[in-house]
């Protein structure tokens, strides 16, 4: 995935922005490219909901996606992920499953047990999992109850009863 920019930039995009599949693939170039550098962070709003959400990129990110805008294949255009077919501006969310596929293939993984959620929800649970911070998830997600949340993340008695156990007054 290295050597193939677009895929590389668009694996890290969507783990940073936390966004669902079918606003990742709908990124124009001006949302996260101002001033010849990609923005530390970027806001866009949500197809699902109609609610901006606001997200960070990382150094690496930020690298990965200089390098595909640079790309002479996307000088000129709008969208981060331009599709190859005519009829399309940019990537479907079906080919960007398709592409997730591929990855995970090549890693040695079942793709059955991934899809494009996976990569939404890898970032977050991480926040999750070191922090606790449920509502910081929330806000990072777009997520307007934190019931929603709580469910988008798994968590259960357990999970609550571990980070419990783990605090002393």
């Amino acid at each position: 995935m290295a050597d193939n920019r677009r895929d590389l930039a668009l694996f890290n995009m969507g783990v940073d922005s936390k966004l669902r599949g079918c606003d990742l693939v709908c990124l124009k170039v001006h949302d996260v490219f101002a001033a010849g550098r990609v923005k530390e962070r970027a806001s866009v709003t949500q197809s699902k909901t109609g609610k901006p959400v606001r997200f960070e990129t990382t150094e690496t990110t930020r690298q990965s996606l200089e390098r595909w805008i640079a790309d002479p294949e996307m000088f000129g255009l709008e969208y981060l992920w331009p599709s190859r077919l005519h009829h399309s501006a940019h990537l479907s969310t079906r080919q960007y499953a398709r592409i997730l596929r591929d990855w995970i293939t090549s890693i040695g993984l079942e793709p059955s047990a991934y899809g494009t959620h996976s990569i939404r929800r890898t970032k977050v649970a991480q926040i999750s999992k070191r922090t606790g911070k449920l509502r910081a998830v929330q806000l990072l997600l777009g997520h307007t109850k934190m019931d929603s949340t709580v469910r988008y993340l798994g968590v259960d008695l357990d999970d609550a009863l571990t980070l419990s156990e783990g605090i002393d007054l």
